[in-house]
């Protein structure tokens, strides 16, 4: 008897054990909750069996940076998911390398500016790219200089040293910014570097001035010990030169081969940048949580993200037309500008650049209220 009280007591045990494992299967196959991460999301969308979404390649303008917010808060959120696509993403290594890139097939989609797509495609008229969206109103294009140096407006330029990379798109357009402000191109000592030292040589005093985005150079001298009012920056948006920024960019055939997959894709897009919009620190701790080398400053991303809240995201134009538009003769001017500052031999209209057949309805593009904005913090 006693034995066999055992084994029914042992029998209970391992039902038990049984009971316990099926709990925990069942446990573990519930939607994950929000980390931060990209992928991960409180929204059940964001946890479909991702063969049933079609996969989509992007390549970032440069390294992960704040400015992606949008993009992680669309993945995080499950907003991609939820328009069947299952986004994947990868650093870019520069705007005309990003380009190149794209015309290649080796991405789908990628941030980037119209601009040198329009280069790109004078030189690759059979894998032609075009912009499908605005995601920047206005371009980051910049010369900074030091209070220091004595350069108080555009025209003390004259005559000063100044330094980018050879293929800075600031630098490719400064005979226009020159003609623009009152300079003359032919007084300027160009001294080339690396990306990566250009503010170095800035601090350092080998160059008088830079040229480049403002969103990359001012974080960099701030977090080398500058204070704002130390920094001028003179803004080719401010001085004539009305540049639209980066934009979402794929190759024409493939825009045209998958229609449905680029509105899909710019809608969830649109709907992770009215999220940043409203709660902007999110959208700044998203990117962080998803930085996988853990190595990114998180100052330096608020600033770069500030820079982007105050002038670029949100504009009288954007308010009006809706995120993702262009105004046609603004970008045309600006098309014509490039022409003349890359030395293009074509003369490509907005049409040959800009479609805005793939944007959602002007009512799911809107910019939130201004009350239900809350601060960068």
């Amino acid at each position: 008897m006693i034995h066999r009280k055992a084994s029914l007591k042992g029998l209970s045990r391992f039902f038990l054990l049984l009971a316990c494992a099926a709990l925990f299967t069942g446990c573990a196959t519930q939607s994950p909750t929000a980390s931060g991460g990209p992928g991960s999301s409180a929204n059940p969308a964001a946890t479909t069996d991702k063969k049933d979404l079609k996969d989509v390649r992007v390549q970032l303008s440069f390294l992960m940076q704040s400015l992606d917010a949008p993009l992680i808060v669309a993945i995080n959120k499950g907003y991609f998911a939820e328009e069947g696509l299952n986004v994947s993403f990868e650093r870019g290594f520069g705007n005309a390398d990003t380009i190149s890139k794209l015309g290649t097939g080796k991405f789908d989609m990628a941030f980037s500016d119209m601009y040198n797509a329009l280069e790109f495609n004078e030189k690759n008229p059979n894998d032609k790219v075009i912009a499908v969206a605005v995601t920047q109103n206005k371009a980051p294009f910049a010369v900074l200089s030091l209070k220091e140096r004595g350069i108080s407006s555009p025209k003390d330029l004259n005559g000063k040293k100044l330094g980018a990379p050879a293929g800075d798109g600031p630098r490719k357009l400064f005979p226009l910014f020159a003609q623009e402000v009152g300079v003359d191109p032919k007084s300027i000592e160009w001294t080339t570097m690396e990306p990566k030292l250009r503010e170095t040589f800035l601090l350092q005093g080998k160059v008088d001035a830079i040229s480049g985005f403002s969103t990359s150079a001012i974080p960099s001298l701030l977090k080398a010990g500058k204070k704002p009012e130390d920094i001028t920056t003179f803004y080719y948006t401010e001085n004539g030169l009305d540049f639209y920024g980066n934009t979402i960019l794929v190759k024409d055939s493939f825009a045209k081969a998958n229609p449905e997959v680029v509105k899909a894709f710019v809608k969830a897009y649109f709907r992770g940048m009215q999220d940043v919009i409203k709660d902007p620190t999110a959208g700044l701790d998203a990117v962080i949580a998803a930085d996988q080398s853990k190595l990114m400053d998180r100052q330096a991303e608020k600033v770069r993200l500030d820079i982007a809240l105050k002038s670029m995201y949100v504009t009288p134009e954007v308010e009006k037309n809706g995120f993702g538009a262009a105004d046609t003769a603004r970008l045309q001017e600006t098309i014509d500008q490039t022409v003349a500052g890359f030395g293009l031999k074509s003369k490509p209209q907005v049409a040959d650049i800009f479609s805005d057949q793939f944007l959602p309805p002007k009512e799911q593009r809107q910019v939130p209220p201004a009350a239900e904005r809350k601060p960068l913090s």
